[in-house]
């Protein structure tokens, strides 16, 4: 069983402020990550915009116009930081809000730190411009950048005190990392072309007629490309039904912040399947009110009974 803390000490003025910095970094940079926080107890919901502030930081490196020696050399720079949050070298007058926030994190809640050294390693492979020829190759770069965030959100998340199958609780959270990322790979298939990168796994691509890439608002000539996209829908679809398997050990609120960022991501598959040519054209998103709409269910515990449910029939 992961537990974390409920409750933490009283929070001084520098590090509120360091919070706040993250807070507002989360809010301006991840609007459907903001969307699924919000829904936490405050020091929870502060330890997640830690992590992701964080995480911001390795992402925008990798994604930046800087050669890529001088990437390299920077994420290095990164995880040196890394590893004095780790140590518990960075005090609370550092310069960096960064670091003073996810080093509080760090000792308020089991928060498995290496998690953030993956993403590191993760967004390198992005500097080399690796490519992927299966799914199984592709995984290891998910994990490292969605799997491990999903780990390390279960540090703070905790599970409930007598979760029935706790022990693969950091197991669905890094399945749930990956149904996530392959979401993210479709919807930015254009956005990544235009930037020179490809995640799609090359067997996958040249099964479906699409090795040529998407440089374009339309499939390459002769591709069956709806087929390729509903066949990484099917994929997904299956990642997210395997990590729905950590609702039911979460404590409500942290259930519903999961339930929420994963529904909304759930819905995006949906139009996507719906509409696969869309992702060529443009970033397909969703209205606030539809996200409203998958708060509400999250916390009203509807995708958590129906995954207990579902567990139930199974046994039986």
């Amino acid at each position: 069983m992961i537990r974390s803390v409920e409750s933490e000490p009283h929070v001084s003025a520098p590090v509120l402020a360091a919070y706040s910095y993250c807070e507002s970094i989360t809010g301006q940079q991840a609007r459907n990550f903001a969307y699924g926080i919000r829904l936490l107890p405050t020091s929870k919901r502060r330890a997640m915009s830690a992590l992701y502030a964080f995480s911001r930081r390795v992402d925008d490196i990798g994604d930046g116009t800087l050669a890529p020696e001088v990437k390299a050399a920077r994420l290095e720079d990164t995880r040196a930081l890394l590893a004095r949050v780790r140590e518990g070298a960075v005090d609370e007058d550092d310069t960096d809000p960064v670091a003073v926030a996810l080093s509080h994190a760090g000792t308020h809640f089991p928060i498995p730190l290496g998690g953030l050294d993956e993403l590191i390693d993760g967004v390198v492979m992005d500097v080399r411009g690796e490519t992927y020829e299966t799914w199984d190759d592709l995984k290891v770069y998910c994990r490292c950048v969605a799997g491990a965030i999903g780990r390390l959100s279960l540090g703070v998340f905790g599970t409930e005190r007598g979760a029935r199958g706790s022990e693969r609780a950091s197991e669905y959270a890094d399945t749930l990392g990956l149904a996530l990322q392959l979401t993210n790979i479709l919807r930015d298939v254009r956005e990544d072309a235009d930037s020179g990168r490809t995640y799609l796994p090359a067997d996958d691509l040249a099964k479906f007629g699409c090795s040529a890439g998407f440089s374009g608002p339309r499939p390459p000539e002769g591709s069956d490309f709806a087929g390729l996209v509903h066949f990484e829908v099917r994929r997904a679809r299956a990642l997210f039904a395997e990590g729905y398997g950590l609702l039911p050990m979460l404590d409500r609120r942290s259930g519903a912040c999961v339930a929420a960022m994963a529904g909304i991501y759930r819905r995006l598959l949906d139009r996507i399947e719906r509409e696969p040519e869309a992702v060529l054209r443009g970033r397909v998103s969703l209205p606030g009110r539809e996200k409203a709409y998958v708060a509400v269910r999250g916390l009203s515990g509807l995708d958590a009974r129906h995954v207990s449910r579902r567990t139930v029939r199974r046994r039986v």
